[in-house]
């Protein structure tokens, strides 16, 4: 592995220090918060190792204040149930005493099931026939410190890449390729935590592509304020997947996205939901014109 790259079986490696505690890490960065993606992969990482023969179906979490990258978060769970079919979790995210973010994490004993239906993959060119790099001269503009190390433990391939130089996505739809970018042990569980550490990148977008607004627009302030992930079917997070975006509203400074994950075959392994703060940045000018 390239020593630019970030390990994410580094970053999902949790030490374990005593019943039901548990502490991760950062990465080395140069990003002033802890990426909301971390905490929800450690966190499920953190319910997994409390639980027995069963996978997570489904997660609940709330970013609560922001990170610090330089300081271990703690990790907190509580055995809320264990039933015959369903195991429930709770995880509190710690520094310094205080929580910073929670999540809830139910998992399901394996059973069939007479019904099995799912909506069919959009279009959207394969990985391999996009660019390799991620981003385009005029979006380069447009990233921020740190971006390249904050998000090299995801291999990406974008394919509405217009829109990192302004262009308007009248719908928001948008589409990303998405796999970790290193070989993941054959540990379903991990693979979960793996794609929800993935999940929490570039939903937001769905919001501002509507208003033709890039990633990294200086002018934009957005912050995940909740995180919700369903697990569908088996897949492999160090393998490509397609991950689609779109928000249905945006109202009072808040937007809704959504996501669905396919593999290439068509097959859905995986939904998203998040609501994050979106705002656009007031100027001095215009600061002052309103205190007026």
């Amino acid at each position: 592995m390239s020593k630019t790259l970030i390990d994410p079986l580094a970053i999902l490696d949790l030490e374990k220090i005593d019943v039901n505690l548990f502490r991760g890490k950062s990465p080395k960065s140069s990003s002033q918060r802890v990426f909301g993606g971390q905490m929800i992969g450690q966190a499920m990482g953190a319910a997994c190792r409390t639980v027995d023969s069963r996978l997570p179906h489904s997660l609940h979490g709330y970013f609560i204040q922001p990170g610090k990258p330089q300081v271990p978060t703690i990790y907190e769970v509580e055995r809320l149930r264990d039933g015959k079919s369903y195991s429930t979790r709770r995880v509190t995210a710690i520094q310094h005493g205080n929580a910073i973010f929670f999540i809830m994490v139910s998992f399901h004993a394996e059973e069939r099931g007479a019904l099995d239906h799912q909506d069919k993959m959009p279009y959207a060119p394969l990985p391999e026939e996009l660019a390799a790099h991620e981003l385009s001269e005029q979006a380069a503009l447009f990233e921020p410190p740190g971006f390249s190390r904050r998000y090299h433990a995801i291999e990406l391939r974008h394919v509405e890449v217009d829109r990192y130089a302004g262009k308007k996505i009248e719908d928001g739809r948008i589409h990303v390729w998405i796999k970790i970018a290193a070989k993941l042990p054959d540990d379903p569980a991990l693979h979960m935590c793996a794609l929800a550490y993935a999940s929490d990148y570039s939903l937001l977008d769905a919001v501002t592509a509507r208003y033709g607004r890039p990633p990294f627009d200086k002018q934009m302030m957005t912050a995940s304020l909740d995180h919700a992930m369903w697990f569908h079917r088996p897949f492999r997070a160090d393998e490509w997947l397609l991950y689609a975006h779109d928000s249905p509203s945006a109202q009072r400074g808040r937007g809704l996205t959504r996501g669905l994950i396919f593999e290439p075959d068509g097959a859905l392994v995986a939904s998203v939901a998040q609501e994050g703060s979106v705002r656009e940045r007031r100027t001095a000018f215009t600061t002052c014109a309103q205190m007026r």
